[in-house]
């Protein structure tokens, strides 16, 4: 699947940098390589689609030129034409695949579908919205209710307490004039 760093009888030289040359002729060529990364970039793929070509096509896929980097972290660079080629071919392969597809269906057959989909829709929230308003109609009678409750229940609170400040101010006005009342 992958190649590995120092396959046995490849030509790769390894530097005491971390950079393994897997196709020498390359050296000194940097600039028509391109790490994986960057190449899914280029031919429009995301990186895992890349990493994907090279495990099931690894017979097709491009050679590695250049691994760079610490020998449990390697930075894998490829032919930048090479890969771009692979990617043309690839896309190519996908529109002339004939697997198990399912025949294209009308646009009007389509249309009529996403048309009753919608219908359907329409009509489940329309009967939510209906339940969630009579909920509503519910809640503010009940609310309705319970503010009257609290204004009377308030009013009664205050009636008392005006009482028992009335006592309290009838026993204290009675607990003075009997102690002026008493003494000598």
């Amino acid at each position: 699947m992958h190649q590995e760093a120092n396959a046995p009888g490849s030509p790769a030289e390894t530097c005491t940098d971390g950079v393994v040359w897997l196709r020498p002729e390359y050296q000194g060529r940097q600039g028509e390589l391109v790490t994986l990364a960057a190449g899914a970039r280029l031919v429009g793929v995301s990186a895992a689609a890349v990493s994907n070509w090279q495990n099931r096509y690894a017979e097709d896929f491009p050679a590695l030129a250049l691994l760079a980097g610490p020998p449990h972290k390697r930075t894998k660079w490829v032919v930048a034409v090479e890969l771009v080629a692979f990617a043309r071919d690839q896309r190519t392969r996908e529109r002339g695949r004939s697997g198990r597809r399912s025949p294209q269906r009308p646009a009007a057959q389509i249309a009529a579908e996403q048309a009753a989909h919608y219908e359907e829709v329409l009509r489940t929230l329309t009967e939510r919205e209906q339940r969630q308003a009579e909920a509503l109609a519910r809640t503010r009678v009940a609310k309705r209710a319970a503010e009257e409750k609290l204004t009377r229940a308030r009013a009664r609170l205050a009636a008392e307490i005006e009482a028992v400040a009335r006592l309290g101010t009838a026993r204290d006005h009675d607990t003075t004039t009997t102690e002026k009342e008493s003494r000598p």
